[in-house]
Parts: structure tokens; sequence; C-alpha cells
């Protein structure tokens, strides 16, 4: 088991930094793709989960989010290796 310059492990660190980057890669590339999971999510409590789509500019902003969050996750994994 390795630790991190913190002393904690990162045994369990890694593979979720590797699914959350799977998942920032998704958010850049195609934002659609996570509406569409949570809009299913909603159908419980909002009458048109359709109504919520974001507009281009909205998915612009995800875009945005999803590379600093890249950025951030890559960082965080360099340095637990």
């Amino acid at each position: 088991m390795t630790r991190t310059a913190s002393g904690t492990s990162s045994a369990l660190l890694i593979p979720i930094l590797c699914l959350l980057l799977i998942l920032g890669l998704i958010q850049v590339a195609r934002p659609q793709l996570l509406w569409r999971a949570n809009a299913r999510l909603q159908k419980g409590w909002v009458k048109d989960p359709g109504a919520t789509e974001p507009t281009a500019k909205g998915y612009a902003v995800h875009r945005i989010t999803g590379v600093i969050f890249l950025a951030v996750a890559t960082w965080i994994l360099i340095r637990a290796l």
C-alpha cells in the first residue's frame, strides 16, 4: 500500500480519481450524456425533465467546468502517485 505526502493511503484514492477523470472527460466531450442520466433521475419530482435541458451556453459552462475539474483531478492524481 502506498502513502501520499500527507501520510494517507492512496490505494483507494487512485481508482476513485480515475473514475472521476472519466466522468470529467465525458463532461467535456459530451455533457448531454450527463444531462440525460440526470434527467432520468428527476422524473419522480420534476413534471417535465426535458424542460430542464441547458442551452448551448449552459453546455459551454459545463465544458469549462469540466476542463477545470480535469486539471485539478489530474494534479491530485499526479501528487498521489
